[in-house]
Order: structure tokens, then sequence, then C-alpha cells
């Protein structure tokens, strides 16, 4: 049987209890276990799908199609495992299946409740879809004492009940903050953040102690005196320079130790941690410096470009270099000049977004990369971006445009009003939206193939003519306008496998050395110790761009 291990959080939120999760997951793995990571989200939406990136982040999209919690993220580029649907729940899912069911009249005229009826959906949650995993970690999102979060710490208990605890195991985060007025560590929130957590009929095994400075061994005696747990079973989880050095971190400090001790298994077993402390190695000891603009419209929050932060990076570690990320506001290079705003960059990125506000000065980006052969890299809508501004620009079309910012007489982007996608069973459907389709859910979502044109730079990057990519997107490059801007040098690289949707952009090696196009999210499947090979290549324009080399 799989143990359980349930990570909720405490005092303040933001402590990383993904990252957490994340950590003690690649952890175990290293130590020869098969892991599972899932999030428990308390918000009333269905999926983060509609909302704010301001509020909630980036959007983190699976293969088969699931907008999911940024933390999922931290899953997979931690462990390398593709995460699924199955891996992420919110209060507005399990309340919208249970409403239908009551609806269809399932429930035999009986009183829907919290408990049983949501405490045993978020139950079936927890434990469906498995396949032989060693630990299921489970996240459970928000702080302990917020209301929305009552029903999964209802059900974490009851589930845990269930199961017995030597199959389930209850890891807390919490903050030990620095007094600097009085010079001290305070455990005062700790243990009122325990007692909160008590109050529900949970007893933490494990507590992870967020803290800035070093926890003393009897500040950790205290702690695990008033919070009844073994000291050894007090972990301090210090600020790291990398999120990288997070395993490394927890290993030391003796984290996987005491999980595995709890649950009566082998700990003296050394786990192979080298990956990590390669990454660490490559990130502390660059050869070189490169600069890349990042030109979007949510920078003052870079929690909505996580995935794509990480990727960049992941292509530094590759390189060896260190990557200066210059997070650039659309609006300012709008206001101030591509020229004056985007100077002394080794590389121009612009990312994926929905609206017209910041397009303007994202094109002009994408022209002063384009004029001055910077290495370029537009994904989704800077893929759309790039090619109103060469229709615009080089094909003289000036009233190219996106229907998504009203009507136009050249719509070279537009609506996507249906497609194909296969299901699980290998049968193909159709999938049909209009301008009255509801938001939540309707994009083309997931992984979806793209064949490559043979010898293209692409296929040179990929190493093949066939690659599967994550999209998130509602709006499509017509390809009504693909021989006009393939006459100006925009070379359509990349099609879907009916040849109807264009997936991919660049502009010919001998006008541009790197311009490239993808109406994808490549970062979604960047690894620490996988980069994406586009990031790579991107990464590697930039090197060759640097004159100081």
């Amino acid at each position: 049987m799989a143990k359980f291990i349930f990570v909720t959080g405490g005092v303040v939120s933001s402590l990383g209890k993904g990252l957490a999760a994340a950590a003690l997951g690649a952890v175990l793995q290293a130590r020869g276990y098969r892991v599972r990571l899932r999030k428990l989200d308390p918000y009333l939406n269905v999926d983060p799908g509609t909302m704010s990136p301001y509020q909630h982040g980036e959007v983190y999209v699976t293969d088969d199609g699931a907008e999911t919690d940024l933390d999922l993220g931290h899953y997979e580029r931690f462990t390398g495992i593709a995460t699924r649907k199955s891996d992420n729940v919110t209060t507005g899912r399990v309340y919208s299946d249970i409403l239908a069911r009551e609806r269809r009249g399932d429930y035999l005229g009986a009183t829907v409740q919290v408990v049983p009826h949501v405490t045993d959906e978020i139950k079936d949650f927890i434990r469906a879809d498995l396949d032989k995993e060693d630990f299921v970690i489970c996240e459970i999102g928000g702080t302990v004492g917020d209301i929305e979060s009552l029903p999964f710490l209802e059900a974490i208990r009851q589930f845990g009940h269930e199961v017995g605890r030597s199959n389930s195991l209850f890891v807390h985060v919490t903050l030990v903050p620095y007094i600097k007025a009085a010079g001290e560590l305070k455990t005062k929130p700790t243990q009122h953040s325990v007692k909160e957590l008590q109050s529900h009929g949970i007893q933490p095994d494990v507590l992870l102690c967020r803290c800035e400075h070093e926890l003393p061994a009897d500040e950790r005696g205290k702690i695990g005196r008033f919070c009844n747990i073994p000291t050894e079973n007090v972990i301090p989880a210090l600020d790291a320079s990398s999120i990288h050095e997070v395993p490394l971190a927890y290993h030391r400090e003796g984290l996987d130790r005491a999980v595995l001790n709890y649950f009566g298994l082998n700990a003296e077993q050394v786990p192979d941690l080298t990956r990590w402390s390669n990454i660490i190695d490559a990130e502390q000891n660059p050869t070189q410096t490169v600069r890349v603009g990042i030109v979007g419209k949510y920078v003052s929050l870079l929690d909505a470009y996580k995935s794509l932060n990480e990727a960049v990076r992941h292509a530094g570690i590759a390189k060896r270099v260190r990557v200066d990320i210059d997070w650039v506001d659309a609006e300012e290079v709008q206001e101030m000049g591509a020229r004056k705003r985007l100077a002394g960059m080794h590389a121009i990125l612009v990312p994926g977004a929905f609206g017209q506000r910041g397009a303007d000065g994202k094109m002009e980006a994408i022209r002063y990369a384009r004029e001055n052969k910077i290495p370029y890299l537009g994904i989704c809508f800077g893929m759309q971006m790039a090619c109103i501004e060469v229709a615009r620009n080089l094909g003289g079309m000036e009233e190219a445009s996106s229907s998504e910012f009203g009507p136009t007489n050249q719509p070279l982007v537009g609506l996507m009003t249906e497609w194909e996608t296969e299901e699980e069973s290998g049968d193909r459907r159709k999938e049909k939206r209009s301008e009255g389709s509801d938001l939540g859910g309707t994009m083309r979502l997931g992984a979806y193939e793209a064949w490559l044109r043979p010898n293209s730079q692409v296929a040179t990057i990929y190493g093949g003519n066939r690659i599967s990519e994550r999209h998130r997107h509602r709006y499509e490059v017509n390809s009504s306008y693909i021989e006009t801007l393939e006459k100006v040098g925009l070379q359509f690289t990349g099609m879907s496998p009916d040849g109807k949707l264009p997936e991919i952009v660049e502009l010919e090696q001998a006008v541009h050395p790197w311009f490239v196009g993808v109406q994808f999210h490549p970062e979604l499947k960047s690894r620490p110790f996988e980069p994406h090979p586009l990031f790579v290549s991107f990464v590697s324009a930039a090197i060759d761009h640097n004159p100081g080399n």
C-alpha cells in the first residue's frame, strides 16, 4: 500500500509548501522510491484558468489538458514525472461534481452535506488514479485557519484515520521569524499554528520551520516539546540562494530520514543526489553572463512567468552561463522606445498573454530584435505578435491585427472555432468554440503534435521532425496568410499534423541568425536536469550575440 504524506502550512502564506513537497519527492525518488505529488486547492474556482495572473500566478497546463496550480510545475521540474488532471482538485471542482450528481438524483433523496459528501469526494480524489506508487505526497493549499481549508483538513484527518497512522504522515510548514530588534528567533507563531492544526484533529508528525537564521538545537527542542514532536522531526528550512539547493538542504537536515523512520523503512541508504549537486555547481560557477530581456505585461508579479523563468535558467545551467533576466514591462517599451529600453540585451523573449494591453510595446520589441539581429523567441502571444509585426513592416499589411483586439479587415490572428483532439482511446473528436463560449477550459489545452519542416532551424534544434508540446490559447495565426508571409521571409516550419494550424515560425537564417516563434508553451516541459532544447538553443544564440565573450 502507498504511504500518504500530507503537507499543510501555517502562520502565513508563501512559505513554499509546494517547493517543500517537490523537494521531498525528489529526495525520496533519489532513494529509489516511486512518488506521486498532488495539490488540493481550497478556492472556489473550478480551476485557475480564468484567474488573473496577478492573483494566482501562472496557470500550469498538463499533457492531458488540465489548467492547474503552478505548484504542479514544481512537482514536474523536481521529479521529472508528468502530472495529470487527477493531480489537482479545487473546492470548485468538488462542489461542481457533487451538485451535478445531486441534480441527477444520485444521492437518492439524501441531504447533501459537507460531511460526509464533500469530505468523501476529497478522499476519493486522494486515492484515485494511482499506479503502484510508494509515496503519495498531497499538498493542501492555503493556510491553517482559513475557512476555505476546513473541509480539506477534515478530509485528510479522516483519511489518516482510515488508512492508519502507519500509512499516513502529516508535515506542517511554519514560520520561525527573526525579530531583529530583539536579536531572537521566535517560536510562538509555530506553536500557535500547530495548536490550530491540532484543534482540527491533526497532530503533525514533522515540522518544517522556515527561518532566515540557523535554528539552534535548544529552539528545536523547545518547539518539539510544545508541539508533541520528536526534536529530530523539527527540521530547519533556511532560505536558499537557489531553489535547486532545497533537496540537498532538506536531506542534510534529515527530512527524508525522519519520514522513513516514521514509516519504519530503511533510512541508512544514501540517496544519489548527484544531479542536484551538479546543478548547483553549474549555477555557482558560470563561465560568462548573458542578459535576456523578457517583455511581458505581468512582470510586476514574477510568479505569472514561473515556468518561463525556470526554463531560461535551466538553459543557463546547461550552457554553464549566468542568465540575467531583465523583466521589461511592455508598456515601458511603448513609452520609452525599444532602442532605449532594450539596449544591451543579448536576446529578447516575448511570452504568452491575453488582451491588447502592451501589444504595441511587444511589437516594437520584436521589430527591434528583428532589425538588429538580436536573438528572439516568441511564445504563444509572442509568436502571434511576431507574425503581425512582420506582416505590417515587411509585408505591407498595415491593418494586420488580431480579432482578439476587435474587428479588423486583415485578421492575421483569429479566434479558433474548431479543431480535432485525440481521446485516450485513440479516437479523434472535433472541438468547437464561438465568441459566446465560456472562458474557462475552452482553449486548445494540453499536448498536441506538430510536424516540423525537414532541414529547418527548429528541426535541427529538436533533432527530429515530429514533436509534442503543451498548448494554452484561444486564438491562432490565420493559415490563409501563410503564403504572403513566407514571401517576405517568415517561414512556417511547424504545422499541426493536418496542416491547418501554424505551430512554429522562423526567419530564414540568411536574414536573421535566430528568430523563432512557437504557438505552444515549451517552458512547461523544461527540467533543470533536462532543459528544453528551444531554450538551450536560444541561450546559445544569446552567447553568440554577446560582444563581450
